[in-house]
Formats: structure tokens, C-alpha cells, sequence
């Protein structure tokens, strides 16, 4: 990959990529400083990656460092602090309620909820992203709709 394949996969990821880190972390900085470290793995290892394989490669990197993120968060504590609207939803208490019912999941569901429903993945893409089988990755999905379908029809939580 040269430089100029480089900068093409960095203008058409960056959003897609930032989106994704983004509901991954649950926070702008983070999902910056993810993003930023996978077009950094990117250039290290320009040589090895051939560009038609870069989108798998960069979402696969950041998945892996929202992963370490989530893990380190425990150690790291947040100033409350107004998160900005990055899908601009006809009904804000709508995004609320989605964002309340993602954060049910754990770290690889919301991963692959995220990968397959907001981005609009193949499963065969999300197991090469994630490094899970096809298989696995179509039973941890519908865990993770049950848990999403429970958690939005409860009437106490839509409230």
C-alpha cells in the first residue's frame, strides 16, 4: 500500500471507523484516540496490507483496541460530560433508550450488534473482524438481540 492508498482508506473509513469506536467506548476521546491508533497499525503495516483488505483490517484493529479500552476503563475515571449527537435521531429519547440497551451487553455483543446492524456487516466479515467463527458469531448475535429484545419491552426501562 502507498501513500496514497493510504489517504484514500483513511477518507473513506475515518467516519465509519469513529462511529464504531464511538459505541464501543461510549466516549468522543476515546474513540478518537482508537481511531487514531488504527490508522497508525495501518501505516506500520502498510507493506503487509493490501488496500482492497484495509476496511476489514482497520475495523478488526479497532474492535481489538475498544476491547483493550473497555478493559483499562475500570481503571479510568470520567468528568460527566455532555456527549454529542452523532446520528442526530429524529427522537432523542429514542437514541437514549438504544444507548441504555447497548450498554446491557457486554463488550463483544455490543461489538458485534454494532458491526452487523449499524454497519452493516456480513457475518463472515464480523468473524474475520473479531476472530470468532461464522457460527459463533450468529449465536452471540441472537444473545444479544434476546438480551436488546428484553431490555426494550420492558416498559420500566423505556420510561
Amino acid at each position: 500500500m502507498d501513500i496514497y492508498s493510504y489517504n484514500a482508506c483513511v477518507q473513506q473509513w475515518a467516519d465509519a471507523l469513529f462511529r464504531f469506536a464511538y459505541k464501543c467506548t461510549g466516549h468522543e476521546e476515546d474513540a478518537r484516540d482508537v481511531v487514531q491508533g488504527a490508522f497508525e497499525v495501518l501505516w506500520q503495516k502498510r507493506g503487509d496490507v493490501q488496500q482492497e483488505k484495509a476496511k476489514a483490517f482497520l475495523f478488526q484493529v479497532t474492535y481489538r483496541q475498544s476491547v483493550d479500552n473497555y478493559r483499562k476503563k475500570g481503571k479510568i475515571v470520567y468528568k460527566e460530560a455532555e456527549r454529542t449527537d452523532l446520528t442526530h435521531p429524529q427522537n432523542p429519547d429514542l437514541k437514549k433508550i438504544l444507548d441504555k440497551a447497548l450498554a446491557q451487553l457486554d463488550e463483544q455483543s455490543r461489538a458485534l450488534v454494532l458491526l452487523k446492524d449499524y454497519e452493516g456487516y456480513r457475518y463472515e466479515e464480523i468473524a474475520q473482524i473479531t476472530g470468532l467463527n461464522e457460527s459463533q458469531v450468529k449465536v452471540y448475535l441472537h444473545r444479544a438481540r434476546k438480551v436488546l429484545k428484553a431490555y426494550l419491552v420492558n416498559v420500566e426501562n423505556i420510561i
